[in-house]
């Protein structure tokens, strides 16, 4: 048997692997990407549009305990107008799916110093690890 012979057979079932095996990178942007079932050690990208100069700020009210795990604090980018007072931008957390089980990822955006006030948006997110 030649070795292109060998090759193809090799090559299709490498694709179909990797086709078996869960995206590592989950990116989440929406409420409508929700619920959201995680295979554990799936990292998901969580990216909301956000404009700290006009005091707003997602807070995180429920981070999915036990299901999520973060792998550090939020970080803003203004990629459009950069520079300019209260133009928008994107607030990025990133979470692992750690342990099995089911949990809620909420996120308020309000201000800070007024949490009595309702928020002017929220995110809420059903996750399941398997």
């Amino acid at each position: 048997m030649t070795a292109a012979r060998l090759l193809v057979p090799l090559s299709l079932a490498l694709l179909a692997a990797c086709a078996q095996q869960p995206r590592q990178l989950v990116a989440l942007d929406k409420q409508g990407d929700c619920p959201l079932k995680l295979k554990a050690g799936q990292t998901v990208l969580l990216t909301l549009p956000s404009t700290p100069e006009t005091g707003y700020r997602w807070a995180v009210q429920n981070p999915a305990p036990g299901v999520l795990r973060s792998l550090g604090p939020e970080v803003y980018s203004n990629p459009e107008d950069a520079g300019l007072v209260g133009s928008a931008g994107q607030s990025t957390w990133r979470y692992q799916a750690a342990n099995a089980g089911t949990g809620r990822l909420l996120m308020v955006y309000q201000q800070p110093w007024a949490p009595e006030v309702a928020p002017m948006k929220t995110f809420d997110c059903a996750v399941t690890v398997n």
